[in-house]
């Protein structure tokens, strides 16, 4: 499906402080519009420098995004080093809900990528695991950061608790809450709650701040909560996405579901 005039007709706009919000009524129509308009960001970077850095999330949520995105013939994707955002601690290595596998079974392994750098969970250190990785950020800075938003607020694993709107390290080791937790069985990435992983790596806040450019795509009605508390709440870790309001570049991509708690 193209980016038509009737599906720009559709999108609604209005700003919270720094943060763009576009609402397109249409999850699938969403996708478009938020893979577009990366495309775009994309394309005028590669005009400008060799070579960008992209950090993807893994998640359902990004699935009509990422499907649209990687079908831009304008893209040169072998002008671009990959990254991803968190992964968990202790999964098998073949294992589908890996975060690495997500990706790379939806993009990595469907793009001539220069470089696919993944975050390891089975890392005999993890202490190490998390300097390597913060290495290569430091050496690659990001330059577009493709993320989504948790049911409890969070972004890549900052759970609240554990997101740190000042810390000092760029990937860590975090504890899931209950509710991150669930939302993996609710998203039917596990069978059950138990087979979730209770400790993750992840990007901090921080490194995510880092970016030059964030497109956050939030589709459905169990992100509603979420979404209403990240436009209209305090800024506050007790819900991480907050702080996307204090920084410039970034844009909220909701559909009619996950935006229904807000009042246009």
């Amino acid at each position: 499906m193209l980016y038509t005039q009737q599906i720009k007709e559709k999108v609604t706009v209005f700003q919270k402080e720094k943060l763009l919000v576009k609402i397109v009524p249409d999850r699938k129509e969403m996708g478009i519009v938020a893979a577009n308009e990366a495309a775009e960001r994309i394309i005028k970077m590669q005009g400008e420098k060799d070579e960008l850095n992209m950090i993807f999330a893994a998640a359902p949520s990004q699935n009509e995004f990422i499907e649209h995105l990687i079908a831009n013939k304008s893209i040169e994707w072998n002008r671009i080093n990959a990254f991803h955002m968190d992964e968990y601690i202790g999964l098998a290595d073949d294992a589908p809900q890996r975060f690495g596998n997500f990706l790379k079974d939806r993009i990595f392994s469907r793009v001539p990528f220069k470089s696919v750098n993944y975050i390891n969970g089975l890392a005999e250190d993890i202490d190490e695991e998390c300097k390597r990785y913060s290495n290569l950020l430091e050496k690659y800075p990001a330059d577009i950061i493709c993320l989504g938003i948790g049911e409890n607020g969070h972004i890549a694993f900052n759970d609240p608790g554990v997101a740190d709107f000042n810390d000092d390290k760029l990937v860590k080791v975090a504890d899931l809450d209950l509710v991150c937790r669930q939302q993996q069985v609710n998203d039917k990435c596990f069978d059950e709650l138990d087979e979730v992983p209770t400790q993750a790596l992840t990007l901090t806040i921080p490194a995510l701040l880092r970016g030059k450019y964030l497109f956050c795509i939030v589709p459905a009605r169990t992100k509603a909560h979420a979404v209403y508390n990240t436009v209209n709440g305090e800024i506050s870790e007790d819900c991480p996405a907050t702080i996307l309001r204090t920084k410039e570049n970034v844009i909220l991509y909701l559909d009619a579901e996950s935006s229904a708690l807000l009042e246009i």
